[in-house]
């Protein structure tokens, strides 16, 4: 399996995913691969946020080598399933994709928790350290369900 976690600069919510997916997928021992990327170009190139480096580092995750890119088109064909972590970085994704039918792989990241249906990950960006650790807390979780649900 290959998933795309997707957010708007890719330096916050989106690589702390990447790193949690990627953590949980060598635990399990799982052939599958996990990436991330933005809908915009803002960071591109750029290593994750302080504070999500820091968060993943208490946790055991190192991100330090992630880079921000951009979400492509030809992504839709490259991976499984592409976990948007926000309502409108799906808009986003749905412009840049040209509003192709995308065959259920663009999916709401929170939608793999029957508690948070529709929702958006927060994006901790403008907040402190506070904001990280909740939002690694929900990335985690949801990690932990989409691993349960395709770990079959």
């Amino acid at each position: 399996m290959r998933i795309l976690m997707v957010c708007l600069g890719n330096i916050c919510r989106s690589p702390i995913a990447e790193g949690i997916m990627q953590h949980k997928i060598n635990e399990h021992g799982l052939d599958w691969e996990v990436d991330s990327a933005s809908t915009n170009v803002y960071h591109t190139g750029e290593p994750p946020h302080r504070y999500s480096q820091e968060i993943c580092k208490l946790n055991g995750i190192d991100i330090s080598d992630q880079r921000a890119r951009r979400f492509q088109k030809s992504d839709l064909d490259q991976y499984d399933k592409i976990y948007v972590m926000a309502n409108d970085v799906y808009e986003d994704v749905q412009h840049i994709l040209n509003y192709r039918d995308h065959e259920g792989k663009v999916t709401l990241f929170l939608d793999e928790l029957e508690d948070a249906k529709g929702q958006s990950v927060p994006d901790p960006y403008y907040g402190g350290k506070d904001g990280f650790v909740h939002v690694y807390e929900l990335i985690d979780r949801t990690c932990n369900t989409i691993i349960e649900k395709y770990n079959q």
